[in-house]
């Protein structure tokens, strides 16, 4: 089933990812979101945190919690993106940062932030300007403190995974509803104010991750960029040679770090992926009447990873 499910995904990944779902709270409610308050509110989990408190918390030290700060890192791409790419792009419209709209922006938060698809422009202009204050050595302390405090307010979180992205063949199994979690259970929760379970048959499959950790170039945007290319390495080199587990497997099971879901920033997850191979060799070179004391080091990396390393 998982092999069908791969093979069956790739046209349709094709296809833009950014388009409003029928039933979430944007489309359900017939407004959209204006600010950086607002869509964290449309999208607040904080709910979650009650009775999956464990789990919360393991998320809340993950970078899917800052997923447009990042740490920090994504921030600064973010402004680049910006004033070198865009402003720099005769044909993107982008003149000033103010000029920045969710379609230009799409090419960081198709996958930093998906649900920015149900906000208006206003809110890609709020993280603009919040990026740019928080990048900013001039700015105050304050200032770059409260900037850093608004992009943190969204990110990947609960409701993204479990409930907007926990589809991926709509036609087939329908599309996520607002009043809906997708995990592993199905059925109505004691809880009557709690959302329905419904299992989602893409929860514990790469393809979940994928939407995100992508194939390369992002070709249904106006301005193809390339920047994940993971799931797409895990296909072609993993997957087609035989490997088995899942993204899941790795970085929240064999892991032990369930929703914090770390890599590179690991070191068990880094000493997991990669081994070393170190030959040395120590011998006396002659130069001229000088006898000299070398060493020869070759040292063989092999990525024991499902994908390529580095990704991004």
């Amino acid at each position: 089933m998982r092999v069908a499910r791969t093979a069956a995904v790739m046209a349709l990944l094709a296809l833009p990812l950014l388009m409003p779902l029928p039933g979430q709270a944007a489309s359900a409610e017939g407004k959209k979101a204006r600010t950086i308050d607002e869509l964290a509110k449309m999208y607040d989990s904080t709910g979650c945190k009650g009775c999956h408190e464990e789990i919360y918390k393991d998320w809340e030290k993950s970078l899917h919690a800052k997923s447009i700060y990042g740490t920090g890192r994504t921030a600064a791409t973010i402004k680049t993106t910006v004033n070198v790419g865009l402003m720099g792009w005769k044909h993107s419209g982008v003149k000033k940062p103010e000029d920045v709209e969710n379609r230009h922006l799409a090419i960081c938060t198709k996958c930093h932030l998906p649900q920015l698809a149900d906000a208006t422009d206003d809110v890609a202009k709020e993280i603009v300007k919040n990026v740019n204050i928080f990048m900013d050595p001039k700015s105050s302390d304050d200032a770059r403190n409260k900037a850093e405090q608004q992009l943190t307010k969204v990110n990947i979180n609960c409701l993204v995974c479990h409930q907007r992205n926990a589809i991926t063949h709509k036609w087939v199994d329908g599309f996520p509803q607002k009043n809906e979690v997708f995990g592993s259970k199905e059925g109505s929760h004691p809880d009557p104010s709690h959302p329905v379970m419904k299992k989602s048959p893409i929860m514990s499959e790469s393809i979940l991750c994928g939407q995100c950790h992508g194939l390369g170039p992002n070709f249904e945007l106006e301005n193809p960029s390339q920047c994940g290319t993971l799931y797409g390495s895990y296909l072609w080199a993993y997957r087609a040679e035989g490997g088995q587990e899942s993204c899941q497997e790795c970085h929240m099971k064999k892991s032990k770090l369930g929703h914090n879901m770390q890599s590179y920033n690991d070191l068990n997850m880094g000493k997991s992926a990669v081994d070393f191979k170190v030959e040395t060799l120590g011998y006396i070179w002659r130069d001229g009447a000088k006898m000299m004391p070398q060493a020869l080091v070759k040292i063989e990396m092999i990525n024991r990873a499902g994908h390529s390393i580095p990704d991004g």
